[in-house]
């Protein structure tokens, strides 16, 4: 690698919800993925935690905005500022530019991932190399994939859910659906507004998904008030939520993940299968703490199913780890993508 000792090297899970960026066998950013512009000018205002906490409470001048849609740029512009405010906090403002790997969704298109390189390399890279999501998580939950075995990772993230079965340093079989952390807070809203005719915003249902979801059967029920606007009256008003309460609200996204699950062990080989039951079913990425989630996973495809050490930094502890491997990347003796680690 040109310059390899002496240039960063960072890893970054540039994520729908949120963007890790690991250097120097840490996490050293976690900001999330929002932006605040200017309505009149377009100019960006804010940029990570400042402009989150503006979501909901903006004036008629200010507008927040999330570049990226399930997992992939869907403005090109602002995703760019927003990775250069990011690489340049991560390295501290160094002259030389830094080498990056950036996860992406397995399900990612050609003409996407090249938006994903051209956005970091404008943003600053010197070089850029991708690593698919699920393979990343592994590496980060401290999976070696290196091995003939199989495993199988369940990374939801906020944007997109993958599903890969990995051995032998390349995934077997992958799947990745577009349903995720912010599709459960979705369906929150939707619930609350047709069973209690209240309107609440994505900050609202996400702190009840944090704080109340729960959708595998418990006794020990928990409530929550939360406040909205009533949609008949169009005045403030407060309801109390219950933890039963959140299976129904998140049902569709949650059967979605399950079915995924189950196609992609229907189309794994049979002596890979017989390792993930031996192994069990590894769950990443901020969804995967939804309480209950892999106990019902579990019941559901009847293969142990848990949740990694640390799942939300999994994926950029991962990204920012297969940098070790610089000197096979280049040769292309690692497969962690499903055409190749590329260089560009």
């Amino acid at each position: 690698m040109s310059n390899g000792t002496l240039r960063p090297r960072i890893g970054i899970d540039l994520g729908t919800a949120s963007c890790l960026v690991y250097r120097g066998n840490q996490i050293v950013l976690n900001e999330p993925s929002v932006v605040a512009l200017d309505i009149d000018t377009d100019e960006i205002i804010a940029i990570g935690t400042q402009a989150w906490r503006m979501i909901g409470r903006t004036n008629d001048r200010i507008r927040t905005v999330r570049p990226l849609r399930e997992g992939v740029i869907s403005q090109y512009r602002v995703t760019l500022r927003m990775l250069e405010f990011f690489i340049r906090q991560a390295t501290k403002n160094r002259l030389l530019k830094p080498v990056v790997v950036v996860c992406i969704p397995s399900g990612i298109t050609e003409v996407e991932e090249r938006a994903v390189v051209d956005a970091a390399k404008n943003a600053g890279a010197h070089s850029v190399y991708l690593i698919e999501e699920p393979v990343a998580a592994a590496i980060g939950a401290g999976i070696d994939i290196s091995k003939p075995e199989g495993n199988m990772v369940v990374d939801i993230g906020g944007g997109t859910t993958d599903i890969a079965v990995i051995a032998l340093d390349g995934v077997v079989v992958s799947e990745s659906i577009k349903v995720a952390g912010d599709k459960f807070d979705e369906s929150i809203m939707k619930y609350v507004r047709s069973r209690y005719n209240l309107l609440i915003g994505e900050r609202t249902a996400e702190e009840i998904k944090k704080t109340i979801g729960n959708v595998y059967r418990h006794s020990k029920v928990v409530e929550m008030t939360v406040g909205g606007r009533c949609l008949a009256q169009g005045i403030p008003r407060e309801i109390t939520l219950t933890s039963r309460e959140m299976l129904e609200a998140m049902l569709n996204p949650i059967q979605a993940i399950l079915d995924a699950i189950c196609q992609v062990i229907e189309r794994t080989p049979p002596e890979l299968v017989q390792d993930i039951t031996k192994n069990g079913i590894k769950l990443t990425g901020g969804g995967a703490l939804l309480k209950g989630l892999d106990r019902l996973i579990a019941d559901f495809v009847e293969i142990k199913a848990e949740v990694a050490a640390n799942p939300i930094n999994c994926v950029a502890i991962g990204t920012g780890k297969s940098l070790d491997h610089s000197s096979l990347l280049y040769s292309g003796s690692v497969n962690l993508t499903r055409n190749g680690q590329r260089d560009y």
